[in-house]
């Protein structure tokens, strides 16, 4: 007697993942990025602010550890809501936009130059900054740049990482939209079994209903044989 599952049922199974597939944080080349701001905050800090008696030390290094922890954070959390993961993106994105005023009111309080499109350095530290993502490739520069060349490279970096993360946030938002939550998965998940244990009685109602006729059939079959 076959007793498998409808063929309907088994491809039902390959839908019905309750848990996103985990997202590796440290592949995400926007997380290596604000993990490289946040060195380079601390030694730009230590370089350029005073040690004692300035907030601002300590909110420029907290808005940076805060954009790369609450990516971690979200990601794992990820998991199993894709809503708490938007939000934290978004916190981390907040931080990492308060760092980014916080380097460019230490150009202007300074009366340093930000950089724009028309500085002739522009281009080349924009190139330089969408291709490194490690702190290793910026630690040779650190005791070596000037306020103005710390301060515009930390702003180009956070500029390239904060469109990334947008990028990112994209992606999620179509996923929610086409995927749901975890509620819905685990919803889906469950009217996917009901559905292949509903299908599985039919089908073995039906091979029982087949075998009580074939039954009956051979035993007519032997009465008829018995009287002859």
């Amino acid at each position: 007697m076959k007793t498998n599952l409808p063929e309907s049922a088994q491809d039902n199974n390959e839908d019905k993942n309750i848990l996103r597939k985990n997202q590796q944080w440290k592949t995400l080349r926007f997380y290596q990025k604000t993990d490289t701001l946040y060195q380079l905050t601390f030694s730009f800090c230590k370089r350029f602010l005073p040690l004692y008696g300035d907030r601002t030390v300590d909110q420029m290094v907290q808005a940076a550890r805060s954009g790369k922890q609450n990516i971690i954070e979200g990601t794992e959390d990820g998991v199993t809501s894709t809503e708490m993961e938007l939000k934290l993106i978004n916190v981390a994105r907040s931080s990492l936009q308060e760092l980014r005023a916080d380097y460019e009111d230490y150009i202007k309080s300074r009366h340093l130059q930000l950089w724009g499109k028309n500085h002739p350095r522009y281009i080349p530290l924009l190139n330089f900054c969408r291709v490194n993502n490690d702190y290793a490739a910026y630690k040779p520069f650190i005791y070596r740049w000037t306020a103005e060349e710390f301060c515009n490279t930390a702003i180009t970096l956070l500029h390239i990482t904060d469109r990334m993360m947008c990028r990112y946030l994209e992606h999620l938002q179509k996923a929610f939209i086409e995927q749901g939550g975890i509620k819905e998965r685990m919803y889906a998940a469950r009217t996917g079994y009901r559905r292949q244990q509903d299908e599985l009685i039919k089908r073995l109602q039906e091979e029982n209903n087949e075998l009580k006729a074939e039954n009956e059939r051979l035993r007519n079959e032997l009465l008829i044989m018995k009287n002859k």
